[in-house]
């Protein structure tokens, strides 16, 4: 089901699931798992994903990645949308509804949250924290001002489909139904 240009390149050890679209040029590196099980991932022209990183599509949230994106080792990509030439560092999350503008980069370990929209051009240092619709970017010990627009941004109903509140043991229940026995 996955579809791939003949000028891209994924690597053997690469996992592709689903409805996946590597563009020309794309680069898939070893480990790297792009699980379109549960939406579709578009992987756009002259895009590195490299090693180990994870790229997920969700219900109502595709994973777009535009051009001459680099998405770093142990990246965690999640039902998001990356405009053009943005840089992804090392074990970065970005999580569902989020945008991050063209050109912007996200350094070694930093979050860009649910919902939120990072703009062009903006670079989110190391271990920070970017927030809202247009985001704000905190370090990491600022938590209760963090929480205070995090709450809002509603994470358990985007990423669970349920509302704040709901039992881990229910949520659990769910995504142990969503994520099969064939190991998607």
């Amino acid at each position: 089901m996955s579809t791939i240009d003949p000028t891209a390149w994924v690597a053997p050890s690469a996992v592709l699931i689903g409805d996946v679209t590597v563009g020309p040029g794309a680069r898939v590196l070893h480990g790297a798992v792009l699980n379109a099980s549960r939406g579709p991932i578009t992987v756009g022209e002259d895009v590195v994903v490299m090693e180990n990183a994870v790229l997920r599509g969700r219900p109502g949230h595709p994973l777009h990645i535009g051009d001459a994106v680099l998405v770093g080792p142990h990246a965690h990509l999640n039902g998001a949308t990356l405009e053009d030439e943005v840089f992804v560092a090392t074990g970065v999350s970005i999580f569902a509804g989020a945008v991050a503008g063209a050109r912007s980069e996200l350094q070694v370990n930093s979050v860009l949250h649910v919902n939120s929209r990072l703009a062009p051009d903006t670079v989110l240092p190391i271990g920070w924290i970017a927030v809202g619709n247009p985001a704000q970017l905190f370090p990491p010990d600022r938590h209760d001002e963090i929480w205070a627009m995090q709450e809002g941004l509603d994470f358990p109903m985007t990423m669970y489909g349920v509302p704040r509140g709901t039992s881990m043991r229910e949520i659990m229940r769910r995504q142990s139904a969503a994520y099969g026995p064939d190991g998607d």
